[in-house]
């Protein structure tokens, strides 16, 4: 396959996604009828610069990852997704890969869910999406990239994060993240990209590498958290962890009480959205 027929795809594809469908304003200046590159290119967390040089045949061999980026932000189906890794020149990932591909039913229950707080993550706790509200209730992941998008990756080295925590609730999340990442080991022992991932953690963390030689194993439950937001102080929240049957998809959705003070900041996040009302952006 030609660079030319992937930039094709690209485009044609790019062109039949309406804004308002994955959340962003339509506006009334739109040239195009689908989203703009720099859309797109948000959406998959991809430069824009190389979204351009995809569509103009000038890069033709993009990675894994940025193919599986661009699939879930174009809400590709099965079989378009595995046409648009054949066009990369890419063997689409088999059963023995840990799945990355949100399917379009599973798009459209995240899209009735917009004005909650909701992430989705793959078996090994790496963020494939999340939504506005849940960007303005834990700060933009739109930067993040590389190990820097795992969950357990975050929390064995201190990035910051919104999350309170005592000394011994870090200890217990971690342990349960490290019992999860191995039970997730058992079932795809031969993805790369999970054995990387374990390495990388084994030989950069002594606290992960001492709770992995134990053993451990387990999963990370659902629970109740408190976010301490830069702007509308201290939410306290139900955190439920959904499961995708066959696909092994891990949709985080945070909720508050009805009628509560933590519901009434959860409403006002809502509308804030990414913004700093003191002009400075959160972090």
């Amino acid at each position: 396959m030609s660079s030319t027929e992937l930039g094709q795809a690209l485009r044609r594809w790019r062109d039949r996604i309406a804004p308002d469908t994955v959340g962003l304003p339509r506006g009334r200046n739109r040239r195009v009828p689908g989203l703009r590159r720099e859309e797109l290119a948000m959406l998959a967390g991809i430069s824009v610069d190389y979204i351009v040089r995809l569509e103009q045949g000038r890069a033709s061999a993009p990675s894994e990852q940025v193919v599986a980026a661009l699939a879930r932000a174009l809400r590709l189906s099965d079989a378009e997704r595995g046409h648009l890794f054949v066009l990369a020149g890419l063997q689409p990932p088999g059963p023995e890969r840990i799945p990355t591909h949100l399917t379009p039913s599973v798009q459209r229950l995240l899209d009735r869910l917009r004005g909650t707080p909701v992430a989705v993550f793959d078996a090994m706790w790496t963020l494939l999406m999340a939504n506005p509200s849940y960007s303005a209730l834990m700060g933009d992941p739109s930067g993040w990239h590389g190990h820097h998008r795992n969950a357990v990756w975050r929390n064995f080295h201190g990035s910051p994060g919104r999350v309170r925590h005592t000394p011994e609730s870090l200890r217990a999340l971690q342990t349960a993240l490290v019992g999860d990442l191995r039970s997730a080991g058992g079932r795809y022992p031969a993805d790369p990209r999970l054995q990387r991932l374990i390495a990388d953690l084994y030989a950069s963390s002594p606290l992960f590498a001492e709770l992995w030689d134990t053993g451990v194993a387990g999963v990370h439950e659902t629970s109740r958290k408190t976010v301490d937001h830069p702007l509308v102080g201290a939410v306290t929240l139900d955190c439920d962890v959904l499961s995708v049957a066959g696909s092994d998809l891990r949709i985080m959705v945070y909720t508050a009480e009805p009628g509560s003070t933590d519901a009434e900041r959860l409403d006002l996040l809502s509308v804030v959205g990414l913004q700093d009302l003191s002009g400075a952006r959160p972090g």
